[in-house]
């Protein structure tokens, strides 16, 4: 289903959640990945912001997920991989994320994930404004 990634603009775990359906704060009433979090703490910090992007890590540890939240166009890289739950329209299916792996996508209308694994998972995403 998904391969482990060497290079930009490979698959990983993130990119098999409808990446062809473009989202954006504009048309979507969910958070976005900034705004949700996991049990009313949040698990993306901002790093950088400019008028064009905005660049965020986001972190989760074994049994931490992310609620329900859109995407826009992005390119997403794993600090560190391991095994996410992903729920998306499609259902559900599980990703080994390996570290170091990264992808693209033209958006997400809406997923959450979960870490079901036993290691933290932490993503470098760098969203189109």
């Amino acid at each position: 289903m998904i391969a482990p990634a060497r290079t930009i603009g490979a698959a990983i775990g993130l990119a098999a959640l409808g990446a062809c359906v473009t989202a954006n704060a504009g048309d979507n009433p969910l958070p976005s990945a900034l705004e949700a979090g996991w049990e009313g703490k949040p698990v993306c910090e901002l790093l950088h912001r400019s008028d064009t992007h905005r660049v965020l890590e986001c972190s989760f540890a074994p049994g931490v997920g992310h609620e329900r939240h859109f995407h826009p166009a992005h390119f997403g890289y794993a600090l560190s991989g391991g095994t996410m739950k992903l729920t998306d329209a499609n259902g559900d299916r599980i990703a080994r994320i390996a570290t170091g792996s990264s992808y693209s996508s033209d958006g997400v209308a809406w997923h959450q994930v979960v870490n079901v694994g036993d290691t933290t998972v932490t993503y470098l995403i760098v969203e189109e404004l």
